[in-house]
C-alpha cells in the first residue's frame, strides 16, 4: 500500500450570482410595505443615498449651478477610473441640472400611523378589568384570575377545573373552583368561560325567554340534529310542530359559539395595494404605488469626495456609490417588471373586470413568462405576497393565475370560473329539493362542461357550501 498525496486539476461549471443581482431578485419579491422598510434601512445603512425631498427648494437652487458646472469638468480619467460606475443610469443622475422640488405632501410617516389601528387588549385583560365589579375575597379572586388566564382566544375553558387547582400555589377546593368559575362566566361577553359548545350556548340563553326550557332542550339533545337539518326526527322526539322547532332554531342561530372571537389581542393588518386600476372610459389604467416608496438619489456632497484626488475615503465611498446605484437600479425594475406583468394580466382578465367572476380566464405563470420573455420565477416573485386594487376589489396577485378545465367545444374555463357556476346552480336551486352533488355535475355537462361528481363534491366543499340534506328547508 502506497500511501502520498496527489493534486489534480477538475473542472467545474458553478453558477454565481452578482450581489447586485440578488439583491435585485429581493427587491422584486418586496410588498411595498416591505420595500418602505427596506428602503428605510439602506438610508440608514449608506450615507451615500438620500430622500430626494429632503431639501428644500432653495437649497436645490443653490446646488444646481455648482452641479452642472461639476459635472461640466468630469474627464474621461475620472470616468477610467470608475468605469464600474459608468451606468447609463448612473450618468443620468450625474447629469441632472435639477434637483426636484420638494414634494408638497402630509409626513408619510404619520399618516400611516393614523391610518394604523390601535393596540387592542386581549381577552383576558378585558375579563380581568370585570373582576373588580365584584365584591370578592383575595383568594377567590386569585382562583378567577387563574382561570381566565386559561381561557382561550375563543372564549372556552380549555382545562378542567382540577388541573388549574393544582397548578395553583395556594390550596384551592374543587367548591372554592366552581364557585370563581360561576363568577367568570358572568362575565362579559355572555358565554365565556364555557368548557364546551352546549355549556357556551346554554349560558347565552335568558331564563326570561317563555321557550327557555325548550331551547335548553334543543341545545343539550339535538345540537347534532340541527347541525345535520334532521328536523322531522327533532319534531318526533320533541313533540312540537315544525314551526315551533325552526322559530327556536332561528333564534339559537343568534347565538355565538366563539364568544371570545370579538377580542383579539392582535392588532387588525391592513393591505396596502401595490397596484391601483382604476377605469376611465374604457379603457383601465395602472397606477403603481409609490407614495410609500422615497425617491432615492446620490447624496452631492460624497460625489465630490469622489472626484478629489487626495482623498482617503474614496475607495469606500466608491463602494457606497455602486450599492446605492444597485438599490436605485433594483427599484426601478421592479416596478417597470410590476408594471409589464400587470399590464399583461389586466388585457388578459379584462373580461372579469366587465363581467365579474364567472369570465375569469384561466392564466398560467408559465404562458405570462414565455410572452414577456423572463423566467417563471421571475413571475413567481413579482405576484408573491402583493395585492391589486381594482373596481371590482382588491386580490392578491395570484387571484388571477388559476387553472383550467376543458369545455366540450375544445374551450378552456378557469377553476374560479366553475366554482362560481356551482355557487350559482345552487343558489337559484328549490330548496325544499336541493340539488345533489350528481344533479349539478349533470347541469354543468349540459352547459358543456363534463366534471365529474367528486370534482363537484371538492369545489363544493372548498366554497363551504353543506351537502343538499343539510341545504333542505322544510
Amino acid at each position: 500500500m502506497h500511501l502520498g498525496f496527489q493534486i489534480q486539476t477538475k473542472l467545474k461549471n458553478e453558477q454565481i450570482m452578482a450581489p447586485h443581482i440578488i439583491q435585485s431578485i429581493e427587491v422584486l419579491a418586496l410588498p411595498v410595505l416591505d420595500l418602505h422598510s427596506f428602503v428605510q434601512e439602506q438610508l440608514q445603512e449608506n450615507p451615500v443615498l438620500e430622500q430626494k425631498e429632503n431639501f428644500s427648494e432653495v437649497e436645490n437652487q443653490n446646488e444646481a449651478p455648482e452641479r452642472e458646472e461639476k459635472v461640466e469638468q468630469i474627464d474621461e480619467d475620472f470616468l477610467n477610473n470608475f468605469e464600474n460606475l459608468e451606468s447609463e443610469d448612473f450618468r443620468e443622475y450625474f447629469a441632472e441640472n435639477q434637483i426636484p422640488k420638494r414634494f408638497e405632501e402630509k409626513d408619510k410617516k404619520l399618516e400611516a400611523l393614523k391610518n394604523t389601528a390601535s393596540p387592542q387588549s386581549s381577552l383576558q385583560d378585558h375579563l380581568y378589568e370585570q373582576l373588580y365589579f365584584f365584591e370578592l375575597s383575595e383568594h377567590i379572586l386569585n382562583v378567577c384570575k387563574n382561570i381566565i388566564y386559561n381561557i382561550d382566544g375563543n372564549g372556552y375553558l380549555r382545562y378542567s377545573l382540577e388541573e388549574i387547582t393544582q397548578s395553583m400555589e395556594d390550596e384551592v377546593s374543587v367548591e372554592e373552583a366552581q364557585i370563581a368559575l360561576a363568577y367568570v362566566q358572568k362575565l362579559e361577553p355572555t358565554g365565556v368561560g364555557a368548557r364546551n359548545m352546549k355549556e357556551c350556548l346554554l349560558l347565552q340563553l335568558e331564563e326570561e325567554d317563555k321557550d327557555y326550557q325548550f331551547k335548553k332542550i334543543l341545545i343539550e339533545n339535538h345540537l347534532e340534529d340541527i347541525y345535520n337539518n334532521k328536523y322531522p326526527k327533532i319534531v318526533k322526539e320533541t313533540g312540537r310542530s315544525l314551526e315551533d322547532i325552526k322559530a327556536a332554531i332561528a333564534s339559537l342561530q343568534k347565538l355565538n359559539p366563539k364568544p371570545g372571537g370579538n377580542i383579539s389581542s392582535e392588532s387588525a393588518h391592513f393591505i396596502i395595494p401595490d397596484v391601483i386600476v382604476t377605469k376611465e372610459g374604457d379603457e383601465y389604467i395602472i397606477h403603481l404605488e409609490e407614495k410609500y416608496i422615497p425617491q432615492l438619489r446620490i447624496n452631492n456632497t460624497y460625489r465630490k469626495l469622489l472626484r478629489e484626488k487626495n482623498s482617503q475615503a474614496k475607495e469606500f465611498i466608491k463602494k457606497k456609490m455602486e450599492s446605492a446605484n444597485w438599490i436605485i437600479d433594483a427599484i426601478r425594475q421592479r416596478q417597470q417588471t410590476l408594471r409589464s406583468v400587470v399590464e399583461e394580466i389586466i388585457q388578459h382578465q379584462h373580461d372579469f373586470l366587465e363581467y365579474g367572476l364567472s369570465h375569469l380566464r384561466p392564466l398560467k405563470m408559465k404562458d405570462l413568462a414565455d410572452k414577456l420573455d423572463v423566467c417563471i420565477s421571475t413571475i413567481s416573485r413579482t405576484i408573491s405576497h402583493k395585492y391589486i386594487q381594482t373596481p371590482r376589489g382588491i386580490f392578491p396577485l395570484k387571484f388571477f393565475f388559476t387553472g383550467s378545465i376543458n369545455k366540450n367545444d375544445g374551450e378552456n374555463e378557469s377553476r374560479v370560473s366553475v366554482q362560481q357556476r356551482i355557487q350559482q346552480i345552487i343558489d337559484e336551486e328549490d330548496k325544499r329539493k336541493p340539488l345533489s352533488d350528481v344533479d349539478i355535475s349533470k347541469k354543468l355537462k349540459e352547459a358543456g362542461l363534463d366534471i365529474a361528481r367528486r370534482t363537484v363534491t371538492k369545489y363544493r366543499e372548498f366554497l363551504k357550501i353543506p351537502s343538499s340534506r343539510r341545504r333542505k328547508v322544510y
